[in-house]
């Protein structure tokens, strides 16, 4: 019985490109604390969306997509925060606070596990030891995901991406109350 959690989010296919895309943000330092601004505003918080930057966007990158996962929810399958799809590929960054101030034109918010097609901040509950929020992009040589739209969930973005994944990278921060 594997008794490890799992840290990432895997697509059905691996990234077809050699280097991963680097994955930064000015919010919160990798494998730091999110501050309490980024929280859900049901949790304290502001609910700001993190500053991201990505680097290494192979040849062919059309676009970009970028979710945010927490696999210590206790849930049984984790909990998406975020699922952002349609950046167009000349984009290699996102505003603090992007997804309520403005997402780059032709992005495309999905269906959180909050049950809004919007970013919801970390809100693990009280007493559980800080989560793992993973933040990953991934490059894809599609310029559109075909059926992107606010009712796409994690999961359905994650399949959809099947064989157009050139590369990958993500940032983990941790937030506990």
């Amino acid at each position: 019985m594997n008794t490890e959690k799992e840290t990432r989010v895997r697509t059905p296919e691996g990234p077809r490109a050699g280097a991963a895309l680097g994955v930064s943000s000015t919010t919160f330092d990798p494998g730091g604390m999110i501050p309490v601004r980024v929280a859900f505003s049901g949790c304290g918080g502001k609910n700001v969306s993190p500053q991201l930057a990505w680097t290494n966007a192979p040849p062919g990158t059309q676009s970009f997509a970028v979710t945010c996962f927490d696999p210590d929810a206790p849930t049984g399958s984790g909990f998406w925060h975020w699922v952002l799809a349609n950046i167009p590929g000349r984009v290699m960054s996102l505003d603090e606070n992007a997804a309520t101030s403005g997402l780059p034109l032709g992005a495309t918010e999905g269906f959180s596990d909050y049950g809004v097609s919007k970013w919801g901040g970390p809100c693990p509950p009280t007493g559980d030891p800080p989560h793992r929020y993973i933040f990953t992009v991934y490059a894809l040589d599609i310029p559109s995901i075909e059926g992107a739209g606010p009712t796409m969930t994690g999961a359905r973005l994650v399949f959809s991406m099947r064989g157009h994944l050139l590369a990958q990278g993500s940032i983990e921060g941790r937030y506990g109350r």
